[in-house]
């Protein structure tokens, strides 16, 4: 990344606490696992891989 913005993001109990586990199990951090999520979904979208 060239360079970084912080934000803040309110989530639903349920999807932090299901996004923790996945971090956890890929051993990154949370913040790390939805960047990792967010990139990956937006190389699905520019592949044409994703569905509207």
């Amino acid at each position: 990344m060239d360079e970084e913005k912080r934000i803040t993001l309110r989530l639903p109990a349920d999807l932090h606490a299901w996004l923790a586990v996945e971090a956890k199990s890929a051993r990154r951090s949370l913040n790390s696992e939805i960047v990792h999520r967010l990139e990956a979904e937006r190389e699905a979208v520019a592949a044409g891989d994703a569905s509207p």
